[in-house]
């Protein structure tokens, strides 16, 4: 089957420009991380470790029996210097495991794994190794991709698709991983291939990242199960779930429903690296690449860094701010979450930071019903109703408009003349209703 071009979008500036063709630095190990007991989509963890116990490289700290769960590693050898309250980047404040280093290089090394064994080993112990690893999508969502990976009894994995759209303006944490980590990236994807059942995959890559679909299609050559690159049109939100399938594969995941109910599991381009790495050199997800960027930087770079580093460590990495940011926004900013701290760490769901020396502030006015928020949403809701049923609680309507199928890509917001914050209110809207459901009610 074909794939289409989804309804709406819009073209926001990409500012891509400012680190798009800058290399990987490595952040040096920090004197302290700080390690958030919760960094992915799912239940909390429960530390494994007390204050003063001493940690290796790459030991799990935390954990939990929770299925939907994704167990935590120290990314530096150390001492647990305590566990406490600290500023998070999404959540406020949070319990966290605060490590000190110690200047050694103790490694505690998990499996690691041949091509060869990945294609005999069992599914089930293959499902059980990501898990171990602790790996999540790391284009944001941070969904434990263990879980991901196991369809249920009836639902048989088709594609694997490989999320390297990147559409999130001023982003290029996963161009570069896709450039420079290649054959890491293609392990990742031999596993993740393997663990999901699927036959074949595709690697979509959005049209303006001309080196990454050139690099990935050269390295494709020998890859042991059918796969191919789709070049994807440069179109936000392109890199949502839905609408990469509804673009590669033109199928459309149903209303409440999830990729593997058409056949599909999707992994984000620095996901597959990790478990690659994990395979190559046994580490599980202890650091990630991110994006240091915007207009008050002395220095955008993309950044390797551990889990736990603060953030006013890395904004030092990249040469300091030109002047204080008027906004940080950890993520990008269409979809991004603005800071009032650096004392945050990065966590596992960071893909980056914006700092910008002014913030657009409209002005709001009243809604003059002129449409675009409906001809731009590309899940064919009607935003703007579904602001004014949040700004007058009336959750029950907005639940029965299908609040719930928005994906929060703030393409409604960007088009608004009147200056509605239309994705903050069906925020609050479906915050409501999921609170409301999880009490019970309907």
């Amino acid at each position: 089957m074909k794939g289409k071009i989804f309804h709406g979008g819009i073209h926001p500036p990409t500012f891509k420009e400012l680190t798009s063709q800058k290399p990987i630095k490595k952040f040096p190990s920090p004197e302290k991380v700080y390690l958030p007991l919760l960094q992915h989509t799912g239940s909390p963890l429960r530390p494994l470790v007390k204050k003063g116990d001493r940690v290796k490289k790459g030991q799990k700290i935390a954990d939990v029996e929770a299925y939907v769960s994704a167990p935590l590693h120290s990314p530096l050898a150390g001492k647990v210097a305590s566990i406490e309250e600290w500023p998070h980047p999404v959540r406020g404040k949070y319990l966290t495991i605060i490590i000190e280093n110690d200047g050694t290089q103790d490694v505690e090394h998990q499996g690691i794994l041949t091509w060869d064994e990945i294609e005999k080993i069992d599914i089930k112990a293959l499902r059980e190794w990501i898990r171990e690893g602790g790996f999540v999508g790391l284009g944001g969502a941070a969904f434990p991709t263990h879980v991901k990976v196991s369809p249920p009894p009836g639902k048989n994995i088709l594609t694997l698709l490989i999320n390297g759209a990147e559409c999130e303006p001023f982003i290029t944490c996963d161009h570069r991983v896709m450039i420079e980590r290649t054959e890491t990236v293609l392990t990742g994807i031999f596993i993740l291939a393997r663990s999901c059942g699927a036959q074949e995959v595709i690697f979509g890559i959005e049209q303006n990242k001309p080196d990454g679909i050139e690099k990935i299609t050269a390295a494709i050559i020998n890859f042991p199960i059918p796969i191919r690159v789709f070049p994807l049109p440069t179109l936000y939100p392109q890199g949502s779930e839905k609408h990469f399938i509804l673009t590669v594969l033109g199928k459309e995941v149903p209303p409440g429903g999830l990729p593997l109910d058409v056949g599909v599991v999707v992994n984000n381009v620095q996901t597959a690296w990790a478990i690659g790495r994990k395979a190559t050199e046994g580490l599980p997800l202890i650091e990630r690449v991110i994006t240091m960027t915007g207009d008050c930087l002395n220095s955008p770079e993309n950044v390797d860094v551990p889990l736990g580093a603060r953030l006013a460590e890395v904004v030092d990495f990249c040469g300091g701010f030109q002047q204080s940011p008027h906004k940080a926004i950890m993520g990008g900013p269409m979809t991004g979450i603005a800071q009032v701290s650096l004392d945050v760490p990065v966590i596992k769901g960071t893909s980056g930071f914006v700092f910008l020396k002014k913030a657009i502030q409209k002005k709001e006015y009243p809604c003059i019903r002129c449409g675009r928020c409906v001809i731009h949403c590309p899940m064919y809701l009607l935003p703007t109703d579904l602001a004014r049923y949040a700004e007058y609680g009336d959750f029950e309507e907005a639940k029965k408009q299908r609040a719930l199928d928005c994906v929060e890509c703030g393409s409604c917001s960007y088009v608004c003349p009147a200056g509605i914050p239309i994705t903050h209110y069906i925020k609050i809207a479906k915050a409501e209703i999921l609170f409301q459901s999880k009490k019970g009610g309907k």
